[in-house]
């Protein structure tokens, strides 16, 4: 085993979190070695997630405006799609980024190994490189100081066959074939995307959902459109619904279905289909580095328990990212990473996010932030709200997609912002307003007064400050 040269910080794991770390250090002066399993760098989200996600979802709303507007006196015919051509572009986008953060490192003399790392002691690792790949063989690692950002794994439920057409999200990316029939097991952000890809595509989709909603983590007024929606083009959408076994067949010819059995309210009942997407979630990856070995403590459910500052049970060691704590997501994670970089290299620096947006890049989108409704009436904490209807919004007209919302929710003793939602085309574009709005400590009236452009999508969101306010002129609201 060869030794590679003693580094001051050492980040597992090339995602958006780690490669923010790694940069970041490098900035600061510190000896920076990147590891990362996969030939390039970016993680899950760059290479299998969601870049090449948003990508192909763009394409899906290409198609169905192409479709829409055939109502409107435009018609260029039924979209062709050639699978092959589009799976090219996704990967050209990717490798674009990919490439960019090649660059990056080497501008920053950041050590890029790409194998496979485990602890074997507080203050080294073990790099076990792929063939081809540098480093060759088995490599060892000392460094001062770690950072943990290995992510999360797909997670699976039991009762599925190993067979090529039950897919994850990843598999599911590369397009190999369009399913004629395609059931998405689980309602949550992954598989609605992945749903809303495949429905544009040509396929006919049903959603099973464990759970009595879709995207649990939002409010359900907000989902609603959305939902109705799903239920208009959908074969099925069916919630409180388990997924008890899937069988695979095989016909003669080698062709055959895949046939699930479910359980919902109205009892058990099958159906076949020719492709199944498992998109139930995610688990941290805490269990798979031999933490045990730097003595870092790892949960029963794989998470690595941190402060403020990132750090983990043992001081020179950090965790940041999916492998941290929820959510699990890229934005989240790349602030973690600058965080450790930044406590690493002496500075007085911590975690002070309020609040993290999270995005569901479905069609309609929906975007929440802060405290939701479902929350707040949890937690007994007395909010007023405004809401304003897209329907009176002449950009969402525009975009023949008028069944949207914008609500805010706001404190009752200082109407102070507490949370934003939004469902509509590019609401993911439009809450970063509210994650600064409630990170600032604005008031509804500093919304309100606020000068939005027109006509545009962000107007609404002024407009809801201006529902809560009373001063509204583009709605007839009742005084309260």
């Amino acid at each position: 085993m060869s030794a590679v040269e003693k580094t001051e910080v050492a980040v597992i794991g090339a995602g958006p979190g780690g490669y923010a770390c790694a940069f970041r250090a490098a900035d600061l002066g510190k000896k920076t070695v990147l590891i990362e399993r996969y030939p390039d760098l970016g993680g899950v989200c760059l290479n299998v997630g969601c870049i090449p996600s948003k990508a192909l979802l763009h394409v899906a709303r290409l198609i169905d405006e192409i479709r829409t507007f055939k109502q409107h006196g435009i018609d260029l015919g039924t979209p062709r799609i050639e699978t092959e051509p589009l799976r090219n572009w996704t990967e050209g986008v990717v490798r674009r980024l990919t490439g960019g953060l090649k660059t990056l490192a080497r501008q920053r003399r950041v050590t890029v190994l790409h194998g496979t790392a485990t602890f074997r002691s507080p203050h080294e690792l073990h790099v076990t490189g792929a063939p081809g790949e540098e480093p060759q063989g088995e490599h060892l690692v000392s460094f001062e100081h770690a950072v943990i950002a290995a992510g999360s794994q797909a997670t699976s439920i039991p009762g599925l066959p190993e067979d090529p057409r039950v897919l994850d999200s990843t598999a599911a990316l590369r397009l190999a074939s369009i399913p004629k029939r395609l059931l998405v097991i689980g309602g949550g952000v992954i598989g609605l995307e992945m749903a809303c890809l495949y429905d544009a595509l040509g396929s006919e989709i049903t959603v099973v959902e464990l759970t009595d909603r879709l995207l649990a983590g939002c409010d359900p007024d907000i989902v609603k459109p959305l939902e109705r929606r799903l239920r208009e083009r959908y074969a099925g959408v069916h919630l409180a619904t388990r997924v008890l076994a899937v069988e695979a067949h095989i016909s003669d010819t080698g062709r055959g279905e895949l046939s699930a059995r479910l359980e919902g309210p109205a009892g058990p009942f099958t159906q076949g289909f020719d492709a199944v997407l498992c998109a139930v979630g995610r688990r941290p990856n805490g269990h798979r580095l031999g933490a045990e070995h730097a003595g870092v403590s790892v949960n029963e459910a794989g998470y690595i328990p941190i402060d403020a500052q990132m750090r983990t049970n043992v001081p020179h060691i950090f965790a940041i990212g999916d492998i941290a704590r929820p959510p699990l997501l890229a934005h989240k994670a790349a602030h973690e990473g600058r965080v450790a970089a930044e406590v690493i290299a002496g500075h007085k620096s911590g975690f002070e996010g309020r609040v993290v947006p999270s995005v569901a890049y479905t069609d309609p989108e929906i975007a929440w932030v802060g405290l939701t409704e479902t929350e707040a009436v949890a937690q007994g904490i007395r909010y007023g709200k405004g809401v304003f209807p897209w329907a009176a919004n002449g950009r969402a007209l525009s975009y023949n997609r008028s069944e949207g919302w914008t609500k805010l929710l706001f404190d009752e003793s200082d109407h102070r912002l507490l949370g934003m939602a939004a469902c509509g085309p590019n609401a993911g574009d439009l809450i970063a307003e509210g994650t600064l709005a409630i990170e600032m400590g604005c008031d509804a009236r500093d919304i309100a007064l606020t000068i939005h452009p027109h006509p545009t999508l962000s107007e609404t969101v002024g407009q809801a400050a201006e529902v809560f306010e009373g001063t509204v002129t583009d709605l007839y609201v009742t005084r309260r």
